[in-house]
């Protein structure tokens, strides 16, 4: 019989996994769990913020609600996410617009679009590690991880996996402690280490007990699908117990998802009374209506049928089994009906139809080998939806580092100085800036020719940045405009800068500039600021004020450094100082 791992992918998320964990079907019959698996609200989500305040903590609360509480109803969770995003923005609050389009991507996944998923993703993700927001970016990574479950590939899945659990800290939810390590636990059971996924589901249930979280029911129904799938029947037999057991003891009656993965335990190990007991139990509870899912009921008779088929009674296995193949035809559930398929083969054998058994085989076969074909196809479109998205986002990156990059140099220019001086002022209060300019520079231009020109402003771009990256590995040149350079030192006072800059001074002018300038020296003064000098400093007055003193060394006769003990006393001329001509 196919595991049904095998087919259900198409609607992975993050982990909405209610009954067969790892079966990857629809939200109430075995999807994987979203981000935060919530429990404990009312099935009826509202699908609109219905006159919800706008603030940023009620924001904030109703996006964890769809991060770490259950819903059934992926699409009306996203127009809500959408809408509070739209709330967020008016807010002009990042984080919470950001939370709430990772709560778009998961639902995305969890209806099914998964290629719109990984689109979305990637903006999430980088602004989570451009803002350091670690609680934001293991939740990505989680999302992440199901993206990779959807196209079979383990080994990147279950690396998102170990990064999502190693992003948590005290900042993280109780629930999001158990889930990702559930999940995590998960991953290392589709990559085939089952050892080491025991570990983690044994680490995630302990907290849930200690906790008393809602989530503990569904990370043992996970446990419990995944012993089973790999062969270890009798340890399947015990969590699943343990499910029904702590179920019974917190009087919480079990979804029908659960008792589905019940099921098709007590299957496996022979169990065929207690398995349709289990299933006629689930398909009651189904029938109450809190329990969502196009494919559940067909599911739930396809594993029904199996149970009586196992008990010889062949008759009530073939009504079950039609009523599943009736609701896979209405509802359009092409992967279950291969699965119907394969059961009604097994059936007519059972009962030594053979040839109705090989004939309904080839059909199982032909229509496995379609649904392969469909999946496949899939799988590369979200691939090819992924790859576009990273190289859009690449391209963004090279165009948006070009716009803040002098053409001529390969400086930084003046637009990256306005984006990030500001911040260095506020948070560094040993911060100087100097200001360079090349002396008599236009008789570079004059004499020898613009292009003359345009080689030196390159070779002191080169010379400031090397010297600068030495001297201060955090620090950086720009050019600011014609032949006047800023250069930054985070966490150097001005004392030192002065020194640091007066070298940079000195091997400008000690440079064999003969090659290019034929005989004209080449030399700079250099005006310094630093933030220490006075309270309230913003980027206009730190730059003016390295100006002023720019002016002052050239006034005082060019080739040299000159910064507040120089400015407030006489002008100190260094050993070595040769006037410009």
């Amino acid at each position: 019989m196919l595991r049904p791992a095998r087919f259900r992918s198409g609607t992975v998320s993050v982990a909405h996994g209610l009954g067969r964990a790892l079966s990857s079907r629809t939200a109430s019959a075995g999807q994987w769990w979203s981000v935060g698996h919530g429990f404990g609200r009312a099935w009826g989500r509202r699908t609109a913020l219905d006159g919800l305040a706008t603030d940023a903590e009620t924001l904030s609360a109703a996006l964890l609600a769809i991060e770490d509480e259950r819903s059934w109803d992926a699409q009306a969770e996203l127009t809500r996410s959408i809408e509070i995003e739209r709330a967020a923005l008016a807010l002009g609050d990042g984080l919470l617009v950001t939370r709430a389009q990772l709560c778009q991507a998961n639902m995305r996944l969890r209806s099914g679009d998964v290629a719109g998923a990984a689109a979305q993703i990637w903006r999430v993700h980088q602004w989570a590690v451009s803002h350091d927001e670690r609680r934001l970016l293991a939740r990505t990574h989680l999302v992440w991880s199901s993206i990779h479950q959807h196209l079979s590939d383990a080994e990147q899945a279950l690396e998102h996996a170990v990064l999502a659990v190693e992003l948590l800290d005290e900042d993280s939810t109780p629930h999001m402690h158990i889930w990702h390590r559930t999940k995590l636990a998960d991953a290392l059971y589709a990559a085939n280490s089952m050892d080491a996924a025991r570990i983690r589901y044994r680490q995630a249930e302990q907290l849930a007990v200690e906790s008393g979280s809602p989530a503990l029911l569904c990370l043992l129904n996970n446990y419990a699908f995944t012993e089973f799938d790999t062969g270890h029947q009798d340890r399947a037999e015990e969590v699943a117990e343990r499910l029904q057991r702590l179920a019974a003891e917190r009087g919480e009656l079990l979804e029908p998802a659960y008792l589905d993965t019940v099921g098709w335990i007590q299957i496996g190990n022979g169990r065929y009374a207690d398995a349709e007991a289990t299933m006629r139990l689930c398909i009651e509870r189904h029938a109450e209506g809190r329990y969502d899912g196009a494919d559940a009921m067909a599911m739930y008779l396809l594993t029904l049928a199996r149970a009586q088929r196992g008990l010889g009674a062949y008759e009530r296995a073939q009504a079950s089994l039609a009523e599943s193949r009736r609701l896979c035809l209405e509802r359009d559930l092409g992967d279950l009906l291969v699965r119907v398929h394969q059961e009604q083969s097994e059936l007519h054998a059972a009962r030594g139809e053979y040839a109705e058994a090989f004939a309904v085989h080839k059909v199982f076969f032909s229509a496995y080998q379609a649904r392969h074909s469909v999946q496949r196809e899939a799988r590369t479109r979200t691939r090819q939806a992924m790859f576009e998205t990273a190289e859009a986002r690449q391209e963004a990156e090279r165009f948006r580092e070009q716009a803040r990059r002098d053409p001529l140099t390969g400086l930084h220019n003046r637009r990256y100085v306005d984006e990030r001086l500001p911040g260095l002022i506020e948070s560094d209060p040993a911060l100087t800036v100097a200001l360079v300019d090349l002396d008599h520079f236009k008789q570079v231009n004059d004499r020898l020719s613009h292009h003359v020109g345009d080689q030196v402003l390159v070779l002191v771009a080169d010379l400031l940045s090397r010297e600068v990256a030495i001297a201060c590995p955090d620090g950086f040149v720009a050019r600011m405009g014609g032949e006047e350079f800023l250069i930054v030192l985070p966490d150097t006072a001005a004392p030192r800068a002065a020194r640091l800059l007066d070298g940079i001074r000195r091997t400008v002018r000690g440079h064999d500039w003969a090659a290019i300038t034929r005989g004209l020296p080449v030399t700079v003064s250099i005006g310094v600021a630093a933030t220490a000098e006075a309270a309230d400093t913003t980027q206009p007055t730190l730059l003016s004020t390295a100006d002023s003193r720019l002016y002052a060394a050239k006034h005082a006769g060019r080739d040299r450094v000159v910064s507040a003990a120089d400015h407030h006393g006489s002008l100190r001329e260094y050993v070595g100082h040769a006037s410009a001509a």
